[in-house]
């Protein structure tokens, strides 16, 4: 596999953590050890599995690393979601960011099929 940093997706996934750092600095105090936390790190989770994943020989492993980083993406979906709903960020950041998301998704899609399929 390639390096992870040429990847296109990795490097929109890591500028959308930069992203989700400086979004949750204004989220309340209160939400250090919860939202904050858990949006942090999953997000974090999405370029860090494509950057393991690479790393990995067989076709198989890497693909996995790679559905792993879909999954830690749609779990930040949610938590983008829950800072709407509880008012932490407003309606305009929320459609940027989740159109981002959207992108990533699509891209790391695409990811996983061209690996899978590089496996028959």
């Amino acid at each position: 596999m390639q390096n992870y940093q040429e990847l296109k997706v990795w490097q929109k996934s890591h500028a959308f953590v930069l992203e989700i750092y400086k979004l949750t600095d204004d989220f309340p105090k209160t939400e250090t050890f919860g939202l904050i936390s858990q949006m942090r790190r999953s997000a974090v989770s999405v370029p860090a599995n494509l950057a393991e994943g690479c790393g990995k020989k067989g076709t198989l492993d890497i693909a996995k690393f790679f559905q792993i980083s879909l999954g830690s993406l749609h779990e930040t979906e949610y938590y983008l979601l829950l800072s709407r709903d509880l008012n932490y960020i407003t309606i305009e950041v929320f459609e940027s960011r989740d159109l981002e998301i959207k992108e990533i998704k699509a891209m790391l899609i695409s990811l996983i099929k061209t690996v899978r399929s590089s496996q028959d």
